[in-house]
């Protein structure tokens, strides 16, 4: 039981540090230690909220995009 929840903890923390590597030039690594000190729990919290972060348009991208609708 504590191996495969070990390996939960590796398995978030590497899909954590791909959504805060913007570029794959630029490579994340986040120190294994600290899984030590997170539960599962707090490393799917933190998951969940870059996904929320990514996931939104700032209003200046937003009037960019604007310009490339089709009016009819």
């Amino acid at each position: 039981m504590q191996k495969e929840k070990t390996m939960n903890k590796e398995k978030l923390l590497k899909e954590i540090e791909a959504l805060l590597s913007y570029k794959p030039e630029d490579k994340l690594e986040i120190n294994p230690n600290y899984l030590e000190y997170l539960e599962l729990e707090d490393l799917e919290s933190i998951k969940r909220g870059l996904l929320n972060k990514i996931g939104k348009l700032s209003q200046e991208d937003i009037d960019w995009l604007e310009q490339f609708k089709q009016y009819s």
